[in-house]
This record gives C-alpha cells, sequence and structure tokens, in this order.
C-alpha cells in the first residue's frame, strides 16, 4: 500500500491512503489519523488500511478524491530518529579522491551514519530555504526506510524485519559548511538543513522484486533545472544494505516505531549514470581536470527526483522544489 500525509494546519497532518497509480487517495480517519499511530501498532492497523487501499484501487473507496502532491507533508512529518547513513561507497572514494585522501579500511565493514535533525521535515513541493547561497546548497537524491521496533543487537537479518515503509528522499546539503564542521571532529550539523521526501511511503509488496536482500533495485532520477543529470541505479552498489544499516545503529541501543533510516547518496562507478548530488560531479571534475566546473545550487533553481517501477509507474511520486532566500 502507499501512505502519505496531507497538510491541515496541524504539525503532524492526516493520514491519507493512496492509490497505487497516484491518481486517488482517501483519508484514515476511522483507523488511525497520523502514520504514527499507524507504526506503534502495525499488526492491528495495517491490515486495516490494506482493505482501504484495496478498495481503493478497485474503484470502491466511497470518499475517494484526487490526490495531490503539493498537499503533501513528509509522510512521516515529524520521526523520533532520522539517521543517515552513507551506504554507496563509491560516493565516499570520489569526495575524497578528490582531495587526495584514503578512505580509511574501517570504512568497508562499518558503516557511515550520522543523525539528522527529525523535527521539522519538508514535503515534496515545499521550497528548500536558505540563508545564503554561499552555503554551497545541494541536493542529495537517496532511500530510506521507517522501521518498527526492532531490539538492540539485531542481526541485519532481523533488522530487515523491521522495516515497514519505503520512502525517497532529498537530504539537503550545505556543502560549504560542512569541512569546518567536520574539523570540529563531531560530525554534521549546520550543514544539513530540512530534509525533503517523496509524497508517499510503500510498503515492500509495492516494489515487488525490486526489493531483494535489503536493497532496492531501481532506478533513481535527478532532474535538476529541467535538465536530466543522474539516472543511477540503487540497488547493486549499495555497500550497506538496510538490515546492516538498522544493525549498526542496534549495537547499543533500541531503534523504535518511527525511526527513518537514509541510504546516503545513490551512487554508481560508472559515470554515466550521472550523479545523484552536486558534490560527487565536482569531484569528478577535480579527479579529471583538477578543479570543479560545476556551481552549486542558487536561489531559483529547481530539482525534481523520482523512482520509477519495473512498469513505469512512479513508485513514490516526485520530489519538486525549487530553491528560495529565506527571509530575515
Amino acid at each position: 500500500m502507499k501512505l502519505a500525509t496531507y497538510k491541515d494546519g496541524s504539525r503532524d497532518g492526516q493520514l491519507v491512503v493512496v492509490s497505487r497509480d497516484l491518481a486517488t487517495a482517501h483519508y484514515a480517519t476511522g483507523i488511525a489519523g497520523k502514520l504514527q499511530q499507524v507504526l506503534d501498532d502495525w499488526n492491528f492497523m495495517a491490515p486495516q488500511l490494506q482493505d482501504l487501499y484495496d478498495a481503493l484501487n478497485q474503484g470502491k473507496a466511497r470518499h475517494a478524491f484526487p490526490f495531490e502532491p503539493a498537499q503533501c507533508m513528509a509522510p512521516l512529518p515529524r520521526a523520533y530518529q532520522w539517521a543517515d547513513g552513507s551506504a554507496y561507497l563509491n560516493h565516499v572514494e570520489l569526495v575524497r579522491k578528490a582531495r587526495n585522501a584514503e578512505v580509511p579500511k574501517t570504512f568497508y565493514g562499518d558503516p557511515l551514519m550520522y543523525q539528522g535533525g527529525s523535527d521539522d521535515f519538508c514535503g515534496p513541493c515545499d521550497e528548500i530555504v536558505a540563508a545564503s547561497e554561499d552555503f554551497g546548497i545541494d541536493f542529495e537524491a537517496e532511500i530510506a526506510v521507517i522501521t518498527g521496533d526492532v531490539p538492540m543487537r539485531a542481526t541485519p537479518a532481523q533488522a530487515l524485519e523491521g522495516v515497514r515503509l519505503l520512502m525517497l528522499v532529498n537530504d539537503v546539503s550545505l556543502r560549504n559548511l560542512i569541512p569546518d564542521e567536520l574539523a570540529k571532529g563531531f560530525g554534521f550539523f549546520q550543514s544539513k538543513p530540512a530534509t525533503a521526501f517523496g509524497p508517499v511511503a510503500v510498503t515492500l509488496d509495492e516494489v515487488g522484486e525490486a526489493w531483494d536482500k535489503g536493497r532496492l533495485h531501481l532506478t533513481v532520477q535527478s532532474t535538476w533545472n529541467g535538465r536530466k543529470v543522474g539516472m543511477c541505479e540503487a540497488g547493486p552498489e549499495m555497500t550497506f544494505h538496510f538490515g546492516q544499516l538498522i544493525a549498526h545503529i542496534c549495537k547499543t541501543r533500541n531503534v523504535r516505531a518511527g525511526s527513518i533510516v537514509g541510504s546516503g547518496t545513490v551512487s554508481n562507478k560508472d559515470w554515466s549514470h550521472g550523479y545523484s548530488c552536486i558534490a560527487e560531479k565536482r569531484a569528478i571534475e577535480t579527479i579529471e581536470s583538477g578543479k570543479p566546473k560545476t556551481r552549486f545550487m542558487t536561489f531559483g533553481d529547481t530539482i525534481h527526483i523520482e523512482v520509477k517501477g519495473k512498469n513505469g509507474q512512479s513508485v513514490f511520486g516526485a520530489i519538486d522544489q525549487k530553491v528560495v532566500e529565506a527571509e530575515e
């Protein structure tokens, strides 16, 4: 099934069930008002939502209405946890090679991960608001999962059982703020503003065989200012699958229902697939010619991110954002 959250003036919005073709929707009123309620009581509520989803797809839902992505918040507007990995080591290798730095051997056996802000997510059509173009505004196309409860010391296989929903992500980065922050030795903070998510979160059965061993084997398409810049394959080169990423968190603590775990920037060794973030393009340019040529995003720029299934239909709907200057 596919689930979204409509804006209603509250912080957590109103849960809606969305048809497979993203054409129609139906409020989940009577089952659950918020997605977090469903995650907290998944085994009881998910089957009820599935019944409504089936009725919607069959054209039998009594109060269906046209689905409008612009009315969506993030599927889970506020989360108890947003932990973003860097599971595509090609991305790490490129960025480090551009600055003549080696990748530590530990990176190949232990996932990179940071704890992001989870109190203020953006919807798929919300603006990217930045105080200055000098910050180095960048998009990052990623895949994420929402979990149920996963206990401390869970194995990767056990952790995969905790995956409830898949989402599409634009993990916006302010690249020019990152070096000074990392130099402090405490990780990202101001360089990671509000993260945006695609219109709908989907259950694993919606992607069928494309979900295999904790990886989503579909193409992530990135279009910057109307020009397609990335057609990156999300599955084959994901070094650490989602079970491993969740288990990494579980080494010392429980993961609770409503936690979001990100894949990091989708990246391929074959440069002909393009890029899922500008920093990677700039790294390639630096490796080839000694300096980057591609600029970061400026006010007025747009970014479109989408994943299509084997049938050509959009899986999550699209992220469509415009970069704007923050008001003083």
